[in-house]
């Protein structure tokens, strides 16, 4: 049997929500009540008429690296903002109200939960923005894909916006050190590429730092730092090759070494100012 033309029309116009009840009177009632016991029966019961379509809204947003269970407890903490907010006496449809309400909780748990690094705003809208034109582009396009070019006129951007948006559609999460690199042979990660604390470079830095407070010591201090700190000697020994006591080999060593500190420190400390 054919269907006539007006009802295949309006059966294909027809809003997803069209289904939705009339919790109008409730609404009006919950206005009309102080914080009470029926008031949250009330809330509770329009909650439940309309978490169907809070689930529909939180099913557009599956495939995005998060369950579905998940999306649908944030789209239902949507849905019970816009019941406890929305005022009928402003003559919105509830529906109206609640669709962009309930959306911007799920968006806004993307935002500040999926995200491996934090991200700016402003970056997470170009990722949204240049996805959704890729995917528009790509049934228009050939297999090679849009270009950077073709983007930025299709959603109204810069090339530089572009780029941008293009970078974080790989930032939207991270990889793990442990993860084998593509191409590697055998059990090769991330965290073999990476280096690892090197005393060398402490020592060149450090070499270079008493560098200077160094040629300013007098001769004899010189030649004992030399003696004690590159050939390993003793106190004693020193003394005996020097033909000083012991005792004044110690009080030179000492005031070298404070002498060399306190200039290091003074250097290090004017670069801080």
């Amino acid at each position: 049997m054919n269907t006539p033309a007006h009802s295949r029309k309006t059966r294909k116009n027809r809003h997803p929500h069209d289904d939705a009840p009339d919790t109008s009177w409730q609404f009006k009632r919950i206005a009309e009540l102080p914080p009470c016991p029926e008031r949250e029966e009330l809330c509770r019961d329009v909650i439940c008429a309309w978490i169907p379509m809070a689930d529909r809204l939180a099913r557009t947003f599956r495939d995005r690296g998060e369950a579905l269970e998940d999306l649908e407890q944030v789209a239902a903490l949507g849905l019970v903002k816009a019941v406890h907010r929305y005022d009928p006496s402003r003559g919105r449809p509830f529906e109206s109200y609640a669709v962009p309400t309930i959306v911007g909780e799920v968006k806004r748990h993307f935002r500040d939960h999926m995200w491996g690094l934090h991200v700016p705003r402003r970056t997470q809208e170009l990722r949204n923005r240049v996805r959704a034109a890729i995917r528009q582009l790509s049934f228009r396009l050939d297999d090679r894909g849009p270009s950077v070019e073709q983007i930025a006129g299709h959603c109204g951007l810069t090339e530089e916006e572009v780029k941008t948006g293009l970078e974080a559609l790989e930032s939207y999460s991270t990889l793990s050190l442990n993860a084998e690199l593509p191409g590697a042979d055998g059990d090769y990660s991330l965290l073999d590429t990476l280096g690892a604390h090197e005393p060398g470079f402490d020592r060149v830095v450090d070499r270079e730092a008493v560098k200077s407070p160094l040629r300013a010591l007098p001769e004899r201090e010189r030649q004992i730092l030399y003696l004690r700190f590159f050939h390993g000697m003793t106190q004693s020994r020193i003394a005996r090759q020097l033909g000083i006591s012991q005792m004044h080999v110690s009080r030179l060593l000492s005031r070298a070494c404070e002498r060399i500190r306190a200039e290091v420190e003074d250097v290090e400390a004017g670069r801080a100012a």
